[in-house]
């Protein structure tokens, strides 16, 4: 039987219906799982992805021709059934569903199995091979849990305010600042937001997603009138002339790669809190299994670590080559 996707040198490719799954080089047709820059390309002829995930797209691709869908919603190209489902990744990411003569293949994407309170949360679909990311798929992550999160960073926002103190929080702009500001309690103090977040949480306001009030900080923005307020800046924002006007400060990163010893301390910040917008161990294992799937093709992150653990679990696992970042500590507004 030919699969019905392939993985080729412009990305994930259905033969059948001729579209391909989050290209990394310019194609006719391409279905988005979700609007960041490492899934979501410039230069598409025609793009298809969820109601949600389309205005973070043109904000970010400009004028472009695209469709949208509803979650669950079906349509058939050249009789492959195509339909997207919620991957709890960031507002708007999607599983893409293909099913053909009762073949499922499901296309993750990025996800994450826990529900945050801003993405729509995480449902597993039924299948018969699943791609699945691996960016933390070493049993050393294992995320924070929501409510303890949340009263560590308001404790060391809350200790900084009272000091008189910045508090920089380095998290990308799409999905992980917009959790931050659902997570933390603005009676602290106010909100201060780097250019690339304040421009997506306008995208998201847009959208009918409620956050509190923030800032957006501008060459004249009076800095010692907002002492001890919380800056939300790009990781790569933190180490750049923009966050050397806010001081005194203590620096934070809100990252995956904070569970790993010693990169808190490489990248000279005062605290790591432990938080991704990616499934951890955990979420990566369970997601798999709900699935049903016998075939698991596993891409970008832990591959060969976590491929071989899916085989002697039992899965027929193969390690599949893409050109997707995952999360990353020095990318600025990618993610």
């Amino acid at each position: 039987m030919t699969d019905l996707l392939t993985f080729t040198p412009n990305g994930i490719y259905c033969a059948i219906g001729d579209f391909y799954i989050d290209p990394w080089r310019p194609v006719d047709r391409a279905l988005i799982t979700h609007g960041h820059a490492d899934h979501s390309r410039p230069g598409m002829g025609h793009y298809l992805a969820t109601n949600s995930a389309a205005p973070v797209m043109r904000h970010r691709l400009g004028d472009i021709s695209i469709d949208t869908v509803a979650y669950g919603e079906t349509q058939t190209r050249n009789g492959v059934t195509i339909s997207f489902h919620p991957a709890g990744h960031v507002p708007g990411s999607a599983q893409i569903r293909l099913e053909h003569k009762g073949e499922v293949w499901v296309s993750s994407g990025d996800y994450k199995t826990v529900d945050d309170g801003l993405s729509e949360p995480f449902e597993p679909v039924k299948c018969h091979a699943f791609i699945t990311e691996s960016t933390f798929g070493l049993p050393v992550f294992n995320w924070t849990p929501q409510e303890v999160l949340a009263q560590q960073i308001n404790d060391w926002w809350a200790a900084n305010a009272a000091a008189g103190t910045f508090s920089l929080l380095g998290c990308y702009a799409l999905g992980k600042a917009q959790r931050l500001l659902r997570t933390v309690d603005p009676s602290i103090g106010p909100i201060l937001t780097h250019g690339a977040i304040e421009n997506t949480n306008q995208v998201l306001r847009g959208q009918g997603i409620a956050l509190p009030q923030t800032t957006l900080v501008t060459p004249d923005l009076d800095v010692k009138a907002n002492a001890g307020a919380l800056v939300l800046a790009t990781p790569s924002a933190l180490n750049s002339t923009w966050a050397r006007r806010f001081k005194p400060a203590s620096t934070a990163f809100a990252s995956g790669w904070m569970a790993l010893r010693g990169v808190r301390r490489r990248r000279a910040a005062d605290r790591g809190f432990i938080v991704s917008d990616h499934a951890d161990w955990p979420g990566l294992n369970d997601a798999i299994s709900q699935t049903g799937a016998e075939r698991i093709f596993v891409t970008h992150g832990y591959t060969s670590v976590f491929s071989k653990w899916l085989s002697e679990q039992g899965y027929d696992a193969k390690i599949v080559e893409t050109e997707f970042d995952g999360e990353s500590l020095d990318q600025g507004d990618a993610e």
